[in-house]
Order: structure tokens, then sequence, then C-alpha cells
């Protein structure tokens, strides 16, 4: 079994240009036959990017998982503990799609 662990970036862009959210994290990406599994925690320990990870996630949980040489995959994020660890999936749906969101005010 391959595997291949490193320190990399989920990225949540609102469009081509604007980025919101960028979060280091610590990922185990694992081959498996014809395809790939990852396991990944939040590095920081600040309840604001753990909370801020948390609302993007809900808001829209495909980010963009970028590496050190700037390769870049697009990911579903799916927390496991709501705030610091999760699994990832290639994401293969279409590359515009529309996010909704109301805030109560």
């Amino acid at each position: 079994m391959d595997r291949f662990e490193c320190r990399c970036w989920l990225d949540w862009w609102a469009n081509s240009s604007t980025l919101l959210g960028s979060v280091e994290v610590s990922v185990v990406v694992t081959a498996i036959t014809g395809s790939w599994e990852a396991d990944g925690r939040l590095v920081s320990e600040s309840d604001e990017d753990r909370e801020a990870f948390a609302f993007l996630c809900e808001l829209d949980p495909v980010f963009t998982l970028r590496f050190e040489d700037e390769s870049v995959v697009a990911v579903t994020v799916h927390p496991i503990d709501g705030r610091t660890r999760f699994t990832l999936t290639e994401y293969t749906g279409p590359v515009q799609r529309s996010v909704v969101n109301r805030m109560a005010l």
C-alpha cells in the first residue's frame, strides 16, 4: 500500500479570483485499488481557525487542496469531529456551482 504524508492547504474560493479562506492541514493520502483516500487534521489549534473552517465546510464542503509545489486538486471535505479532523474525496462535479447561504439577523 502506497502512502503519502504532508502538510498542505485547504483553500475555499468564492469565485476564480476571490479566496475567502485558507487553512494549513496535515494529510495522509493512501493509494487504494484504482483510487485514493485521505485523512487529515487542521494544523492550527486556534478557535478562530477551527470555527472558520467549520463554517466554510457547512457553507460548501468543496475546497482546493494545495500542495507546497503549488499543484492543486479539488476535494470534498467530510468532517469527522466537526472542527479539526476530516476525510477527503476527490470532487468530480461541475466547476461552476452556486452556493446559497442565508443569515438570520
